[in-house]
């Protein structure tokens, strides 16, 4: 009887070093796919004023679609949560879709170098966010559904792991990448 109370115990044991050992690296996996998608959201609020200034030589008088992209560039840089970030960045995503358009009824605009060398690394910082934004939800719905169920929801009870939020935008249409057509 003894000894299969203490094989029971190492049993139990063992199974709640796994489930803990697994919501950590889920933890830190979703910390690493949120620092990844940091990243590419820094590099395309780098693009954007080198856009704008592009732009701007062209259409100076377009005034009030440079502000709203300076204000929603702002907010998304300031922003500290996930629904904050969200937001901010499908507000930002709609004045750049503005600001594309605005380019499209400038013809020599869309004939410089300098312009379509910016749109196309625009577009590839695009794609860079959805694929991180893609890996980043894939990770917290593996762990948001091990703190929910039996019995991980124990493990993370008792060492504070808590479920984490979605990165998506408001619509499908925030989701889109900004395209220009030429």
């Amino acid at each position: 009887m003894g000894v299969a109370l203490i094989a029971i115990i190492v049993v139990v044991v063992l199974v709640l070093v796994v489930l803990y050992n697994s919501l950590a690296g889920l933890r830190v996996r979703a910390d690493s796919a949120w620092s990844d998608i940091d990243v590419q959201l820094k590099r395309r609020h780098d693009l954007i004023p080198n856009l704008v200034e592009t732009v701007k030589g062209y259409a100076a008088h377009e005034k009030g679609t440079f502000e709203n992209i300076a204000r929603y560039r702002s907010a998304a840089m300031s922003a500290t949560t996930v629904d904050e970030k969200a937001q901010a960045e499908g507000q930002l995503t709609q004045a750049l879709r503005g600001l594309l358009a605005v380019a499209e009824n400038y013809p020599q605009l869309r004939a410089s170098e300098q312009f379509t060398s910016l749109q196309s690394s625009l577009s590839q910082t695009e794609d860079a966010i959805q694929n991180s934004r893609r890996y980043y939800n894939a990770v917290v719905r593996d762990l948001n559904t091990k703190i929910a169920t039996f019995p991980g929801n124990m493990i993370a009870g008792m060492f504070s792991f808590q479920p984490r939020q979605f990165f998506q935008t408001e619509t499908a249409e925030d989701r889109a990448t900004p395209v220009v057509k030429f």
